[in-house]
Parts: C-alpha cells; structure tokens; sequence
C-alpha cells in the first residue's frame, strides 16, 4: 500500500489514484479546482434572482409577493426540465472515465440533452401560461394569483433558453471546463441587472412594466446567458472540437432513453426537495402577503449560502464519476467524502454569521426598513431556523450529487420523497396549524425534512461506495 498519490492526467480532469494521506490531498487539490469555478456561477446565478427580489421590494410590497408565487409555478416546470438535462454530466463522466477522448459519445450525449429540452418544453410552457388558473385551484388568493399568472405569462417563453444554457454548463463541467459557465454569469449579472432597472421602473425610455417588467427581464437573461454560452464554448478550443452542434437533427435513440431513464429520477429527486420549499410559500400565501415576503427574503439568504455546497456536489458528480468509470471503488469514496467534509465546513461558517446579525441581513432588502418593520420581524424568526438548518442542508446535497456520479437516480429518487413529503409535509402542516405556528412552524418542519434527507443520503453513498473495489 503506497502513500503516494499517482496522477492521470485525463481530458476531463486528473484522477487520483493510490492511498493514503497524499491521495486524500490530491483529491481535495482537484475537487477544489473545479468545485470553485462551479460554485462562482451557482453564486452569479442567484445574484441575478437576488437583484430581482430586492428591486421588486423597492418596487412594492404586492410585486414581491406576486413574483415570489409566480417564480414558484416556475420553478416547479423548470426543475421537469431540468432532470434529463441533469443527467447529461454524470454520463459525460462515466464516458471519459472508461474510454478518453470519446468524442462521438459526448457529442451525442449532449445532443440529446437539448432534444429533452425541445420535447419537454412545449407541454411545460403550456402549463405556465394557466399560472393563473392553477394558483387559485390551490387557494391562493385572487390578486396574488393574478399577478403572478402576468409574471409568469412573460417568464415563460425563457424556460426553454434557460434550460438550453443548462445543457451547455452540464457539457463543460463534466470536461472541467467550468470557467466557461463563471464568465457568462458575470456577464448576465450586469445584463439582468441593467433589464430590471429599465423594464421595472421604466428607464432608458422604456415603459414602466412592474411585475411584467421583470418577468420581461428574466427572459432576457435566459436568452442572453444561452447566446452567450454558445459563444464562450466556440472560442474555447477543447470544447469546440466536440462540434456538439454537428448532425443536431440526428436521433442517438440508446442516448435519448438513458437521458430520460437517468434524467427523470433526478429531476423528481430535485423537485421532491424544491417542491416542499414551493409549498411553503403557498402555505405562506394562505396567510398575508406580510408571511410570504418575509418568507421569500429569509429563503433568499441560505438559498445564497447553498450554491457553494451545490457546487461542490457539481463536482463530486463528475469526480465520483469520473472513478466509478474507471472501476476505483478507493476514488469513488474518497471523492465522495472529501466532498461532504468540504460542504459541511463552509456550511458551518454561514451557519454563524446567519445567527449573528439575521435583522441586518433581512433589513437589506428594504429602502425604508421601518416601514416594513413587521415584516422583517418575521424573517428575522426565520432566518434563525435557516441558520440551524445550514449543515444538514449543505450535507444532504453533496451526498445526492455524489450518488448521481454513481449514476443511482432512483433511490435518491425515493429518499427525497420520502423526506420531504412523508416526514417533512407533515411536520410542516402539525406546527403550522396543529400548534399554531404558522410560518416559524412551517420553517421548523423545513428543517427537519432536511435532517432526515441529510442522514439518508450519506447512508446511501456509504453503502453504495463499499461495493466498488478498487482496478
């Protein structure tokens, strides 16, 4: 047993193999390099839907709330969307892993990902534009459905864009490449930002649109992020020799179905989780636009502090990958819990500095803090169970991630919903309104769905792990 770890320099990135403490820090060295350029974008991202959320609550009280129902609608087509398109990296890995270079592979690979996109977005974009109709079916009231259908009525027409952009980020990091997704973010932060402020309150001599100003806005972005990672990949010469575009109209049918086999576990896994967090801002909506802006800016701030862990889970994706094609049951593990040990110390860092000034935090998404005093009491009491919630939320998405580098959808798949919908729901619906909590019941329940989520998924990578041996 050797205590030196020996590198392979592979396209995708450089596999460790061997033992000991020298291969341990190697793979912390080479999850950090490509855990950091995807965690940068997952930041630039929320930044853009941050920029939305503070603008908006410069704008009104009612405009937040409308969007923030209207992102939920959204949010729920999006992530059906997203599942196939999430399966494209841990494919992608597993190839490089076996055979390097497989250029014909990873190009069809990734042309299937944007033909689920094209099949999936014409019944998707259908259903938002009844966003409407579908938020009063759940007891919404009337004027907060209303204007979260004209949000959504306009965001709608981005989702296939965005989604698109989503295929071409997956294509670069499983290369590691993923500097390529940092400099198109950077770039639409400047541009949504500039949207908002213009097609919100009516500047640069556009007309004040409000609610369908940033819906407008959003779209934008999509298209723009899209075009713009299209360009990027062009000038960046290990990915433009893929030529993903080449052949676009032909049908790889062994790819498609292992995009939809893979893919569609792990958007229900994805939307299981994100669902409930949805449910609570209708549950919210149940009691007063002051629950579900205060809801809506307490849920800003640990979804911030959660794009690092998630970009760590990106990486462990394609590192567990990586191992698991080559047959490294040891490089499977130690990417595996290198990743959590990172996702865990960074969670633990924001877990205190949420704790220690939540009113300041909650006070930044308000031009007259007094005004909206009672509101930011509210997300102060929340964003105290959010701090708590910190380490099980960070764990429990690089232990997910981690097991679809392993290519396990379907378990993760049935822990998901049964964490958050038959432990989690239930906890949230008897605090809310068996005890009488309302939203700090619902933020409690949160929490706990998470806990359990957390411990079931590092289970599920232990148990999995142990099967690999090592080449």
């Amino acid at each position: 047993m050797t205590d030196i770890a020996e590198l392979d320099l592979a396209h995708a990135g450089q596999r460790v193999t061997g033992h000991g403490f020298a291969a341990w820090k190697a793979e912390a060295r080479e999850l950090f390099k490509l855990a950091l350029p995807l965690a940068l974008p997952q930041l630039a991202q929320m930044a853009i839907m941050t920029t939305d959320v503070v603008m908006l609550g410069h704008f009104s009280g009612e405009a937040l709330a409308g969007a923030a129902l209207g992102n939920t609608v959204f949010f729920f087509t999006w992530l059906i969307g997203c599942g196939p398109v999430a399966a494209v990296s841990p494919m992608i890995a597993h190839i490089l892993g076996a055979r390097r270079g497989d250029v014909a592979g990873v190009r069809a690979v990734t042309r299937m990902g944007f033909w689920s996109v094209i099949i999936l977005s014409v019944p998707l974009i259908t259903l938002l534009l009844f966003a409407e109709q579908v938020l009063l079916l759940l007891g919404q009231k009337p004027a907060l459905a209303h204007d979260a259908g004209l949000f959504v009525g306009v965001l709608c027409w981005g989702l296939p864009f965005s989604l698109f952009y989503q295929v071409l980020r997956n294509f670069a990091t499983a290369l590691s490449r993923p500097n390529t997704s940092l400099y198109v973010m950077v770039m639409a932060i400047l541009f949504n930002g500039i949207c908002d402020y213009a097609f919100i309150f009516g500047n640069f001599g556009f007309p004040r649109m409000g609610l369908q100003g940033a819906g407008l806005s959003s779209f934008c972005s999509f298209l723009f992020s899209f075009l713009a990672m299209v360009g990027v990949i062009r000038l960046t010469p290990a990915l433009r020799r893929y030529r993903i575009f080449r052949r676009f109209h032909r049908v790889h049918l062994e790819k498609l179905i292992e995009v939809f086999r893979l893919g569609m576990p792990i958007g229900l896994t994805m939307m299981f989780e994100a669902m409930l967090f949805n449910a609570s801002m209708l549950i919210m909506g149940t009691f007063g636009t002051r629950f579900v802006d205060a809801h809506q800016i307490a849920l800003n701030v640990p979804s911030l502090t959660f794009m690092i862990p998630l970009g760590i889970g990106l990486a462990a994706t394609v590192r567990v990958g990586l191992a698991a094609g080559a047959g490294d049951g040891d490089g499977v593990r130690r990417a595996g819990y290198t990743a959590m040990l990172m996702g865990v110390g960074f969670m633990c860092l924001t877990s205190i500095l949420i704790w220690a000034v939540p009113r300041e935090i909650a006070g930044l998404y308000f031009s007259d803090a007094a005004a909206n005093a009672d509101v930011i009491a509210l997300a102060v009491v929340f964003l105290h169970v959010a701090a708590l919630f910190q380490i099980v939320d960070g764990l429990q998405v690089v232990g997910a991630l981690s097991l679809r580098g392993l290519k396990d959808a379907r378990a993760p798949m049935w822990i998901a919903g049964a964490s958050y919908w038959l432990a989690g729901f239930p906890m949230c619906l008897l605090l809310a309104f068996g005890l009488h909590m309302k939203g700090l019941g619902i933020w409690l329940g949160l929490a706990f769905a998470l806990l359990i989520a957390a411990a079931a998924m590092c289970a599920r990578f232990y148990y999995l792990s142990r099967r690999f041996r090592s080449a």
